[in-house]
């Protein structure tokens, strides 16, 4: 039985984007509230850091408080948010909020110039 998952895909190939990823996280409704998604998310920080990722933004449907509060848990913060872009299950279009949590152990660098 799946409870959850969290997966972390690269926001563009584009090299200007090179150590940054998009983090999405799925915990079941039976078992939200009960520590699932904080493991998940915290093991996908360190896997990330692991891999040089420096910085992670997540997109959250408004009215999701608790993937809100599970992200300010562990470290991300609001930067942001874009009107209707997110349908929901429903066929509703709703506003995204953008959260970002730039790493401490993996240091940005400025691209090398061509």
């Amino acid at each position: 039985m799946v409870i959850g998952f969290a997966v972390l895909m690269p926001v563009s190939v584009r090299a200007v984007y090179a150590g940054v990823a998009e983090v999405s996280i799925y915990i079941a409704p039976e078992y939200s509230g009960k520590g699932a998604g904080t493991i998940l998310l915290h093991a996908l920080i360190a896997a990330s850091e692991r891999h040089g990722i420096w910085m992670l933004q997540s997109g959250i449907l408004s009215g999701n408080a608790a993937s809100v509060r599970l992200h300010e848990k562990c470290g991300f913060r609001f930067v942001g948010y874009r009107e209707k872009i997110g349908c929901d299950r429903y066929g509703t279009w709703r506003d995204v909020i953008f959260f970002e949590r730039r790493s401490r152990v993996v240091a940005w660098e400025e691209p090398a110039e061509k």
